[in-house]
């Protein structure tokens, strides 16, 4: 007998259709504007009540129903609990989310958030800087299903301050008509066909991580040394004229355009242009090894004691199972939340399988994960990181 589905049928829709989220993004100009027509609800833009959450993301991050332009899963939440979502994709690069709210943090004034979403890495800047609050666990009962694998991390060991919201694995993403062999190696990534037509990843943890391991040093016990033989390889190909940019979530927009036509990127980004292109495009971990990372949601230090609350509850929200499928048959990244894959199944059997939302054994072994940096590394790896790409 067949499973009946827990999503709305606006969702199934959504999902049925594959609808093309770059394109909705482009329609209304841009991240910028997207995060401004995607405000979900009616409150203001303070979140003084409590009543309402404000959420920065990254774009093509969460369910979204093109024809209403919302969020099926928030409007769900609202429903659910009366509280309001203001949902913005403010993310493009973690530095430049950081710097953008910096100096509010300092000095504890309201960054225009309740809750954030960085990587692991500046998760654990926000913790180590005093920005992040930790979690009334009463508030996020769910908390228990994240995965095993992710529930102790060194810069949060007890998840008192994040949950991941989606894992994120780093590879190389290319245009099937300009490389029919595909790209699986770095020599692949860099063939005549893709001179100057090349982009890698702002996140120097997945393009220099990738760098490392094809150099046969692993990104999780990398040295000074070793890091800075990677950067000085990318700035040789910069330099040389192979790599065309070094930017954040818009790779996606110079493939689709045909400037570029390999890159280091990310899995669920690659997966919906393949499936939104007809098999233009393809992903694969390098044979050398991939990236693994998390994204995560936290709370800053800003956000009111009302706000914080209501933010817990978006989060445990999220931690469900049944939700957390129908994020990921959307987004298509790894889905951090036990229960999820079997809840897919009732989905989609297809995206139940998929090694992009529920990697195997066998794929998570070919992954590594960049070790945690001093803040004196952080510092003088990322100049030279962002020295090397012109920035």
């Amino acid at each position: 007998m067949a499973k009946k589905s827990p999503l709305s049928p606006e969702a199934r829709s959504i999902i049925n259709a594959r609808v093309s989220r770059r394109a909705v993004l482009a329609g209304i100009g841009g991240v910028g504007a997207a995060g401004a027509l995607a405000a979900c609800g009616s409150g203001g833009d303070s979140a003084a009540s409590g009543e309402l959450v404000r959420w920065g993301n990254w774009p093509l991050y969460l369910d979204f129903d093109e024809a209403n332009k919302t969020y099926p899963t928030l409007d769900k939440f609202t429903e659910a609990t009366g509280i309001e979502t203001k949902y913005f994709e403010d993310y493009n690069d973690n530095d430049e989310f950081y710097g953008k709210v910096q100096a509010q943090l300092k000095l504890n004034e309201d960054i225009g958030y309740d809750l954030v979403s960085p990587t692991d890495w500046m998760a654990a800047r926000w913790i180590r800087l005093g920005y992040a609050q930790k979690f009334d666990a009463a508030n996020i009962p769910n908390k228990t299903n994240i995965l095993d694998t992710l529930a102790s991390p060194s810069y949060d060991p007890k998840r008192e301050s994040t949950l991941t919201w989606q894992g994120i694995m780093g590879g190389f993403g290319w245009n099937t008509e300009k490389n029919p062999k595909g790209v699986r190696t770095l020599d692949d990534l860099f063939a005549p066909a893709n001179k100057g037509k090349i982009v890698v990843l702002s996140e120097l943890r997945d393009t220099i991580g990738i760098i490392l391991l094809a150099q046969g040093a692993d990104p999780a016990t990398v040295t000074e040394d070793q890091f800075m033989n990677a950067v000085d390889f990318m700035a040789g190909k910069i330099s040389d004229g192979w790599i065309r940019g070094v930017k954040g979530n818009e790779y996606a927009e110079d493939l689709t355009s045909g400037d570029a036509t390999a890159v280091i990127g990310w899995s669920g980004d690659m997966f919906i242009l393949a499936s939104e292109n007809e098999g233009k495009f393809d992903f694969a971990i390098p044979e050398s090894g991939g990236t693994i990372s998390g994204d995560n949601l936290l709370i800053p230090s800003t956000a009111t004691p009302e706000a914080k609350a209501s933010a817990e509850k978006l989060i445990n929200w999220y931690y469900d199972p049944a939700i957390a499928a129908e994020v990921a048959a959307y987004v298509n990244y790894v889905t951090p939340v036990k229960g999820a894959q079997a809840e897919m199944e009732k989905i989609d059997p297809d995206l139940a399988k998929s090694e992009y939302i529920f990697p195997t054994e066998a794929t998570m072994k070919n992954l590594s994960v960049f070790r945690s940096l001093t803040p004196t590394e952080e510092t003088a790896w990322t100049e030279a990181f962002q020295k090397a790409a012109g920035n």
